[in-house]
């Protein structure tokens, strides 16, 4: 034990407490000076509806309208959040994420060098 003052912070989740899967973030500088980051999920689009005409055996034939019009060429960036934080907090959080990324960089750098090991490639344990 440290002769050092400590604190314990305790976790604390909502019954709900999802992690949401994203692969991008848009935002900026708010007027207030806070970095702003929305988090979004990039998929293709769901059409709002979608027209098919009748065989005349009765079964759905071929696709004849999609709405809307540029359904195809059309991409959704899904915004299921956001963060605000303020100057301090966004450097502690850069540091933070730097050292996650260097940690993930030794795993993967670990797993490379034992797949070009011979027999390191689909070795069960």
């Amino acid at each position: 034990m440290s002769n050092k003052p400590e604190v314990t912070f305790k976790y604390i989740f909502t019954y709900d407490y999802n992690p949401l899967y994203v692969n991008g973030a848009h935002g900026g500088v708010s007027p207030r000076g806070e970095l702003v980051v929305n988090f979004y999920l990039e998929r293709p689009p769901l059409p709002n509806e979608i027209t098919h005409e009748i065989n005349p055996n009765g079964t759905i034939g071929a696709e004849t309208g999609v709405e809307p019009e540029d359904f195809a060429q059309s991409l959704v960036r899904f915004v299921p959040t956001g963060v605000v934080l303020n100057h301090q907090t966004a450097r502690d959080f850069h540091h933070w994420l730097g050292e996650k990324l260097k940690e993930m960089e030794a795993i993967e750098q670990a797993k490379s060098s034992m797949r070009s090991q011979p027999g390191g490639e689909g070795v069960a344990h």
